[in-house]
C-alpha cells in the first residue's frame, strides 16, 4: 500500500474508530490493536488518532440539518456550534491515510453510535458532492480496514448487513479500498479470533 505519507515523508496518519461497548473485553478492539501494531511494524512512523464513539454521539436532528444546509457564510453562531462536532470528525477523516474501524455486530447491524458517526461525517459539500453524473465522494486516496466481530453472524452471510452497508457508505464518501478482518461466529467457532489474527498478518502492505 503506497500512501500519501510515504510520498511526502510524513508519518502514516491512522484514524481509529472504536464502537464496542465491551471495553477491554471487546474482540473488535483487540483486533484493531493488532492492526495498528501491523501498521507500525510495516510503516514505522505512524500517528494514530483515536475516536471512541461507544458512549454515543448526538443524533442528527432538525437543527443539525438546518445548519448543514445553510450556506456556510450565512450560518449563525448557534448553527456553527451545532456543526462543531461534525466539523471535528470530518477533519479527522480528511487527515487520515488509513481508517481502522471496529465493527461489532449488534442485532445484525452496526452499533447505533457508529451509525451516528457516519451520519455526522456524511455531509454534502464536505465529504461528498452532487454532480451531473451523480454523487461523488471527496475522501479519495484513503484505505479502510474493518475489524469485524460477531457471535453468530457469518461475514458476507445472509444476515451480514454490516459490511455491505459500511463498504457502500465508505465508497459513497470516496473510500473504495476496504479490507475486512473478521472474527465471525465466535459463539460457534473457537478458532475465530485466531483466524482473524492470522488474516491481519496477511493484510496487504
Amino acid at each position: 500500500m503506497t500512501t500519501s505519507s510515504e510520498n511526502d515523508n510524513r508519518p502514516l496518519a491512522v484514524l481509529r474508530v472504536d464502537s464496542s461497548a465491551r471495553g477491554d473485553a471487546s474482540t473488535s478492539r483487540a483486533l484493531s490493536d493488532r492492526v495498528i501494531e501491523k501498521l507500525k511494524a510495516e510503516h514505522g512512523d505512524v500517528s494514530v488518532t483515536l475516536r471512541d464513539v461507544s458512549a454515543g454521539l448526538p443524533m442528527v436532528d432538525g437543527a443539525w440539518l438546518g445548519a448543514t444546509f445553510t450556506d456556510p457564510a450565512e450560518r449563525s453562531d448557534d448553527q456553527k456550534a451545532t456543526l462543531s462536532l461534525s466539523d471535528t470528525l470530518i477533519d479527522e477523516l480528511r487527515a487520515a491515510d488509513v481508517l481502522v474501524i471496529g465493527v461489532p455486530v449488534y442485532n445484525f447491524q452496526i452499533p447505533a453510535a457508529l451509525k451516528s458517526w457516519i451520519d455526522l461525517v456524511a455531509r454534502a459539500r464536505e465529504t461528498f458532492q452532487y454532480t451531473e453524473s451523480g454523487p461523488e465522494g471527496l475522501l479519495k486516496g484513503k484505505k479502510a480496514i474493518l475489524t469485524f466481530a460477531s457471535g453468530g453472524v457469518d461475514l458476507n452471510g445472509v444476515a451480514d448487513f454490516t459490511t455491505p452497508y459500511l463498504k457502500f457508505m465508505l465508497g459513497f464518501l470516496g473510500i473504495t479500498d476496504v479490507q475486512v478482518v473478521a472474527a465471525d461466529r465466535q459463539n460457534l467457532d473457537e478458532t475465530a479470533v485466531d483466524r482473524a489474527t492470522a488474516e491481519i498478518e496477511q493484510l496487504a502492505a
